[in-house]
């Protein structure tokens, strides 16, 4: 019987180089190793997904990893096949203890737990705590592991995690070495769910992953578990549509055919666009999301012609709705959007929630304002190369044609300067 491993634990990293998106602390704790600089406590803080595990995982391999031929020592780059090695990435090394704060989180908890890390390690050469989401501890808990966290014995690491900083005490947080993980960014989940549907054999398409990519919200975790669910919905091929459905989001031709009826003030397309959300099964939570997000790239593109690459599938409809719409509109509209999805859960139902949510827009349509131009795919490098043109021109003019600046205005003895009379003294 062959088990599938999903592909969130089957792609984990195990060692720093195949860590994706956070240069920064691996480059930190990389130096720190190689130059044996270790700090007692360190803090890794971020959202769910980013690899605050993963990166303890492996901090604790590169303290404990003995080498392939056992004669190794603290390392950057662990061996991955050493008994310590093997053990942590199976979990079952008995000198590193993963707690859960969320369900340990009493002062007995924490009191039985530092009375363990008194002890030697039984087989590493550390012995290494990981405390997950430590905001989760009680104040009696904190308090109880203060001493020991900033005079821990010699041979005992703490590594605390938490998605939430602000509620770790300051006493915490000033014995600790502090690491933000960043959320990841769309582009870059998008080229390493890419590199895997390579490896994995997997036929896929860019929009698709885009938009796997935008519903992870910069999680690489969520990011595999969605891709893992778009390979099983779409049958093997990773398609923009599949995914859509599978989302329950509306098509982008659906949402900018309703901004574009709120633009031409068509009530009746508008209402017709949501009918076909409603009988194609799509969240009107998601919508709304969607909306807003349209026209916060309209907005950008209004103000910043590049802001939006020319390359991207939705450029000329984005052009053609920036165009359209004046900036106090898409502010509104922005708005109004927000507020609807906020109001969705008190309405009878979602359907009216979003439905009175386009009457509100087309009710407080601002009249009388004109919409900005907005260049046209490939206009704005024509327009850019005739500035730089007119430019080069002004500045190899001759000196001797350029034009004088007027003489200031002579003033005569008996009148008073413009600014007046000095102060007498």
């Amino acid at each position: 019987m062959s088990s599938y491993q999903v592909l969130a634990r089957k792609w984990r990293p195990h060692d720093f180089e195949s860590i994706v998106g956070q240069d920064a602390v691996v480059q930190a704790l990389t130096r720190a190793l190689d130059e044996k600089r270790l700090h007692h406590a360190y803090l890794f803080t971020g959202t769910r997904g980013v690899g605050k595990t993963t990166i303890s995982r492996i901090f604790a391999k590169a303290l404990n990893c003995r080498g392939s031929d056992g004669q190794g020592d603290v390392t950057s780059h662990p061996c991955g096949v050493c008994e310590a090695c093997r053990a942590i990435d199976e979990g079952r090394f008995v000198d590193y203890i993963e707690m859960d704060a969320a369900s340990n989180r009493s002062v007995e908890d924490m009191t039985a737990l530092l009375e363990r890390a008194m002890y030697a390690p039984t087989v590493g050469r550390y012995k290494v705590y990981m405390i997950d989401e430590v905001h989760m501890l009680s104040s009696t808990a904190f308090n109880a592991m203060l001493k020991t966290l900033e005079e821990p014995p010699e041979y005992v690491k703490f590594i605390l995690a938490t998605t939430d900083p602000q509620k770790v005490p300051v006493t915490v947080l000033s014995r600790c070495l502090q690491f933000n993980l960043r959320n990841m960014t769309p582009a870059g989940i998008v080229s390493h769910l890419a590199h895997i549907l390579e490896v994995e054999k997997v036929p896929s398409e860019t929009q698709g992953l885009r938009l796997i990519a935008d519903g992870a919200r910069g999680s690489m975790r969520d990011a595999l578990s969605l891709l893992d669910q778009a390979i099983a919905y779409s049958g093997g091929n990773v398609t923009g549509k599949a995914v859509r459905n599978m989302l329950g989001m509306s098509s982008s031709e659906a949402l900018f055919g309703i901004l574009k009826a709120y633009a031409a003030g068509d009530a009746e397309a508008m209402l017709e666009g949501a009918d076909r959300m409603q009988t194609e099964g799509a969240s009107f939570d998601q919508a709304l999301r969607d909306i807003a997000g349209i026209l916060h790239r309209a907005a950008l593109m209004q103000r910043v012609s590049t802001a939006v690459a020319q390359d991207d599938p939705d450029y000329a409809a984005l052009a053609s709705l920036a165009a359209s719409l004046a900036p106090e509109e898409i502010q509104l509209c922005y708005q109004i959007a927000l507020h609807g999805r906020n109001d969705l859960g008190l309405a009878p139902d979602e359907y009216a929630g979003f439905t009175m949510t386009l009457l509100r827009m087309l009710a407080f349509k601002p009249a009388g304002f004109k919409a900005p131009h907005v260049p046209s795919r490939g206009e704005e490098p024509k327009r850019r190369n005739e500035a730089l043109k007119t430019a080069s021109s002004h500045r190899d003019k001759p000196e001797a044609s350029r034009p004088e600046p007027p003489a200031p205005p002579p003033v005569l003895a008996d009148e008073t300067p413009p600014w007046g009379e000095p102060a007498a003294g």
